[in-house]
């Protein structure tokens, strides 16, 4: 009788363990959740709505496994690498979608150019250094972003990038001096 019961008494205790760790994983999210909106903004140049669902796509992946955590880093990094690579492929999905509307456009309607929500954005932007953060090179961007905004070290921020520590520390110069040329800080050599 021992025996019969010992399968099913197993497998509740990993029932009660996956449980626990379902717990523990949503109150880490819960703990970080500002600084990660802040990063999927970021991510989505500066667009709530965008960053928005970014980041419930990431809450969801997470949550059912297709994300899993291994402890190779922090977990904030580890999830702030989630949602770079999950805002990136929103953005290729976004931009396949547009490439397809405007196809379709220019077919309906042989003669009239659409304007891309893109050059819109670019065109409607304002000065400072929100614009200046935009013109920078896309990992030099990040790099800075992530250590300005996100007080993560440059080590650190190259694992969330998914590049080496010396390629990160290179973008992190380049974007410095980038940066200070865009605000007029010093003259481009």
């Amino acid at each position: 009788m021992g025996s019969g019961l010992m399968p099913h008494i197993l497998g509740t205790a990993e029932a009660e363990e996956r449980a626990m760790d379902e717990v523990e994983l949503r109150l880490q999210l819960e703990r970080v959740h500002a600084e990660c909106f802040g990063w999927a903004r970021a991510c989505c140049r500066r667009n709530r709505d965008d960053a928005e669902e970014v980041l419930q796509t990431v809450y969801l992946k997470v949550l059912d496994g297709r994300a899993r955590y291994d402890g190779q880093s922090s977990f904030r990094t580890w999830l702030f690498g989630v949602i770079r690579l999950t805002a990136a492929s929103e953005r290729r999905k976004a931009w396949l979608r547009g490439m397809l509307l405007m196809r379709e456009a220019v077919r309906l309607e042989p003669g009239t150019s659409a304007r891309s929500d893109a050059e819109f954005e670019r065109d409607s932007r304002c000065d400072g250094l929100a614009d200046a953060l935009t013109r920078l090179a896309r990992r030099q961007r990040e790099v800075i972003q992530l250590v300005f905004y996100h007080d993560l070290t440059v080590d650190e921020a190259a694992a969330v990038m998914g590049v080496t520590v010396g390629s990160a520390r290179t973008h992190y110069a380049r974007g410095k001096t980038r940066l200070a040329v865009l605000l007029g800080d010093v003259r481009e050599r």
